[in-house]
C-alpha cells in the first residue's frame, strides 16, 4: 500500500497545476469561431526522414531531422519541444510510428485536440519501459478523472511501435502495432453516455516535455519517477512517420451552433463523395467497428451510432476508478490472476461527490501485480505546454 499512498499523494499536489493545463485559442461553445482549416484529402502521409511539410514547430521549440525521422529532444530543463498539423481531421485514423524519449521524468504525447477542448491521448513516461498510458477527454470536462489506462507495451524508449487511435462518431479505439488494445463506444459511462466523447475536428500534435525538471510542482516530479538528471542528457523522441486518414476531407470546418456535436459541423468545401469513401475506410478497417456515412455527418443518425451495450468495453486492460482516498484507506485485496483484472468496485469513487476529485485507476497485470494508474485532468503533454510555454 506504500507505493499506491505514494502515487495517489503525488497526484493530490499535481492537481492544481492540471486544472489549468487545457487551452484554447478560441473556443467555439463560448463564442464565434474563425473556420478551421481542413485535410482535403481522404489520406495524409508524411515521412519524417524525408519531408516535414504542413507540420509546424510550436514557438520556442526546435525539432531536428535525422536518419530515422523528427527528433524531439530535451537537452536541458524547460525544453518542451513541440509540432502540430497545420490541419484538422474530422473523424478518422491517425497511425504514428515512434519511439518515446528515455529519461526519468521525461514525458513524450501524441495528442489529438480540437478547439472546443476534446482530446484523444497516447502517453509515455521515460522511466516506465513496459506501458503508455491511453486517455481521453470531452469539452475539458473536469468533473471526473477516471478516463486513463496503462497499456503494457515492450520497450516503448528503445524500439519503434506503430500507435494507432481510430475515432469515429462509434467508438474510439487504440491499438499497438495493429492490434487493438482499449475501445471506449460513444455512450460508455466513462463519456458520459456520449455527452463528453470527443467529437470535433481535431489537430495532430506531437511532443515531449521534462516533468521531472528543477520547476516542476513536487507531486508532478513524483509521479514522472522522479527528478530528471540533465547530466544524462540529450533525452530524445523520434517519430519516423504519421498516417493520418481523414474521414470527411474538407477545406474547412465550421461549428454550426454551440452544442459541440459532431451533427453540428459543418463542412466547408467537402470532398465529392467523401462520406461514402470515410464509411468505406471505416469498414475496411478491422481495428473498428463499421461506420456509416451518415453517422459522420448527420446528428438525427447519433442514436443509429450508439452500440447495443454501451457499458461493455473490448479494451483488454480493464480499470476502474478509485478515488485517492480510497486508494490510501481502502484495505481490500487484490484479485489474483494471469489477465487484467480491477479492483472491487466498493473502490469506486461516490457518484455524489462535489468538485473535482483525485482520483485513479488500478490494474491487475499478469502474475497478480497491481499498478496505479493516475488520470489527470487532462493530457500530461497539455500540462507539460501550459508550464513551460505560458
Amino acid at each position: 500500500m506504500v507505493g499506491t499512498q505514494s502515487m495517489a499523494a503525488a497526484f493530490l499536489a499535481v492537481l492544481p497545476l492540471a486544472l489549468a493545463q487545457t487551452s484554447t485559442d478560441c473556443n467555439p461553445l463560448k463564442t464565434t469561431c474563425k473556420s478551421d482549416p481542413g485535410l482535403a484529402q481522404s489520406s495524409f502521409t508524411t515521412d519524417f526522414t524525408s519531408d516535414h511539410s504542413k507540420w509546424t514547430s510550436l514557438p520556442g521549440t526546435s525539432i531536428n531531422y535525422g536518419s530515422n525521422g523528427a527528433e524531439f529532444t530535451i537537452s536541458k530543463d524547460g525544453n518542451a519541444p513541440t509540432m502540430q498539423t497545420d490541419f484538422y481531421m474530422f473523424f478518422g485514423k491517425v497511425d504514428v510510428v515512434m519511439q518515446a524519449s528515455p529519461g526519468q521524468g521525461i514525458v513524450s504525447s501524441i495528442v489529438l485536440e480540437s478547439d472546443d477542448l476534446d482530446e484523444i491521448d497516447w502517453e509515455f513516461v521515460g522511466g516506465d519501459t513496459a506501458n503508455v498510458q491511453s486517455n481521453f477527454f470531452g469539452k475539458g470536462d473536469t468533473t471526473t478523472y477516471n478516463r486513463g489506462t496503462y497499456i503494457p507495451v515492450a520497450s516503448p524508449q528503445t524500439q519503434f511501435h506503430t500507435y494507432t487511435v481510430e475515432h469515429t462518431s462509434e467508438a474510439i479505439t487504440w491499438s499497438i502495432d495493429g492490434n487493438v488494445v482499449r475501445t471506449v463506444p460513444y455512450a460508455s459511462p466513462l463519456a458520459n453516455g456520449g455527452a463528453n466523447f470527443p467529437q470535433t475536428p481535431m489537430r495532430v500534435k506531437l511532443g515531449s516535455w521534462a516533468a521531472g525538471g528543477a520547476n516542476s510542482p513536487a507531486g508532478t516530479v513524483q509521479w514522472a519517477g522522479g527528478a530528471t538528471d540533465f547530466s544524462k542528457a540529450p533525452f530524445t523522441m523520434i517519430v519516423k512517420s504519421v498516417s493520418i486518414t481523414n474521414y470527411n476531407p474538407a477545406s474547412s470546418y465550421s461549428y454550426g451552433d454551440n452544442s459541440g456535436s459532431f451533427g453540428s459541423i459543418k463542412k466547408d468545401g467537402a470532398v465529392s463523395g467523401s462520406d461514402s469513401s470515410s464509411a468505406a475506410a471505416a469498414a475496411s478497417s478491422s481495428s473498428s467497428p463499421a461506420t456509416s456515412s451518415a453517422a459522420a455527418v448527420s446528428s438525427a443518425a447519433v442514436a443509429a451510432n450508439k452500440p447495443a451495450d454501451a457499458a461493455t468495453s473490448s479494451a483488454p486492460a480493464t480499470t476502474l476508478a478509485t478515488s485517492a482516498s480510497a486508494a490510501i484507506t481502502s484495505s481490500a485485496s487484490t484479485p489474483s490472476g494471469t489477465g487484467s483484472a480491477a479492483f472491487p468496485s466498493i473502490m469506486r469513487p461516490s457518484s455524489t461527490s462535489s468538485g473535482p476529485t483525485a482520483s485513479a485507476s488500478v490494474t491487475l497485470s499478469k502474475g497478480g501485480a497491481a499498478s496505479l494508474t493516475v488520470s489527470t485532468v487532462g493530457s500530461l503533454f497539455g500540462l507539460g505546454l501550459a508550464f513551460f510555454m505560458f
